[in-house]
């Protein structure tokens, strides 16, 4: 069904969230084999998304400590140094460092869990607890 509007397929040109495109770029660059070019990545997303949108996200992610950049000539190579798990501990942290009551934050974030969800934070923090007393 084509979007009056503007004459194009509203499926296939649904706008996707910044997060949605930072997991599908940072996902592109865990399966290249070496560091690669934005060009690359924009190749590996199917080439919907303009250059400049891809360099946008490479540089956030850069900034989130998610993926790092070396020179290539005039321009980068991208490499992934997280995984969406890492990406998604970011966005908690950040969520987390601009509250003012973090204690309050954390108590509402603990009670919703789930059982199996609280198990597994308990042996987290018990593991993490017990290796810094080595």
């Amino acid at each position: 069904m084509a979007d009056a509007r503007h004459g194009r397929d509203a499926s296939r040109h649904r706008r996707r969230g910044q997060g949605e495109l930072e997991a599908l770029v940072l996902a592109s660059l865990r399966e290249a084999d070496e560091a690669v070019s934005a060009a690359w990545v924009q190749e590996r997303l199917g080439g919907d998304l303009a250059y400049t949108t891809v360099i946008t996200i490479l540089t956030r992610l850069l900034a989130k400590g998610v993926v790092t950049r070396e020179r290539a000539g005039r321009s980068f190579t991208w490499t992934s140094a997280s995984d969406e798990a890492g990406l998604a501990a970011h966005k908690m942290r950040k969520v987390l460092d601009g509250e003012q009551d973090r204690e309050a934050v954390l108590a509402s974030f603990v009670t919703a869990l789930s059982t199996e969800d609280e198990r597994v934070l308990r042996d987290l923090l018990r593991d993490t607890h017990t290796g810094q007393e080595d």
